[in-house]
């Protein structure tokens, strides 16, 4: 069985928060960004699609979408929530996403209201100037955001931090425990591989640490992770590269060689067959998202 990490999100980085009016204006397809999300329902309703699966947001109720999740937004009528955007600064380990399963959907108290109210309170001005959500996962809306929490009182950063994982403790208590790191050899081959994404990667070296042979570490991830070692690697290399494109000062070539992709035309490929867009796609996506700001 593998223990929970040492805090529920290794150092949550608050981004957005606020209150949100819309009268069928939230209509979004495709969003997906390297954050998660934390929705609490307070009039009217509206509808969340991920993976298929639709499910209609109502007052009362709170929702979280994990970081990189592909999602769509609609509504048809008012519709009116609190908003949380956080960031999961976490470079090396195991994101708890990665271990646990959480609900979509749980019905909020009293209490998470209050909390949610107070983390507006003592965080103002981090509401979004445009709801598109291409629009705040630009590198200005970003990286500005980041900015800010360093003027912030430590008082308030410590509150916000136990806020948030107030919030997120109360999904994991109806979390269940993924299969996916059940094996120990397969969760230290991925704690291996998250450690060690900007250098070359060998399968002989992942398994030599595992103490396990290439081809039973093949069929170790094949069984646990649905994917192959190689697979993984680029998943989590792209996944990388989404956070690295907010930030319009770095090149393509030179994020692809930072997570040791020696071939530009492959980085390319791989990331638009994760992501559904290349690298110069998604960063006009974000240009044109920063036009809205103006």
């Amino acid at each position: 069985m593998i223990s929970l990490p040492s805090s529920f999100l290794h150092n949550p980085i608050l981004l957005n928060i606020g209150l949100a009016r819309h009268v069928a204006d939230w209509n979004y397809s495709n969003v997906n960004s390297p954050f998660l999300r934390i929705y609490l329902v307070m009039e009217g309703e509206a509808w969340l699609s991920i993976n298929g699966k639709k499910y209609k947001l109502t007052p009362g109720n709170l929702y979280l979408i994990p970081p990189y999740t592909v999602h769509d937004d609609a509504c048809d009528g008012r519709f009116m929530l609190y908003y949380i955007h956080v960031y999961e600064n976490n470079d090396t380990n195991l994101s708890v996403f990665e271990e646990f399963d959480f609900p979509v959907e749980i019905a909020a108290t009293e209490l998470e209201e209050l909390i949610v109210k107070r983390l507006l309170e003592i965080n103002p001005g981090f509401e979004l100037r445009h709801y598109d959500p291409h629009s705040y996962s630009s590198e200005w809306a970003f990286f500005s955001s980041i900015a800010r929490r360093q003027s912030l009182e430590p008082y308030v950063l410590m509150q916000t931090k136990g806020i948030i994982n107030q919030l997120f403790s109360c999904f994991l208590k109806q979390a269940v425990q993924t299969n996916l790191y059940n094996d120990s050899r397969v969760y230290k081959a991925a704690q291996y591989i998250r450690e060690h994404l900007h250098t070359k990667l060998l399968l002989k070296n992942i398994a030599g640490y595992c103490n396990i042979s290439e081809d039973y570490l093949i069929r170790l991830f094949k069984r646990d992770l649905q994917m192959t070692p190689v697979a993984y690697i680029n998943k989590k290399r792209i996944e990388k590269a989404q956070l690295k494109l907010i930030d319009e000062n770095v090149s393509i070539k030179n994020i692809a060689y930072s997570l040791a992709f020696d071939n530009l035309s492959y980085f390319n490929r791989v990331f638009k067959n994760i992501v559904g867009k290349t690298p110069s796609e998604y960063i006009r996506c974000v240009q044109e998202a920063d036009v809205l700001k103006t």
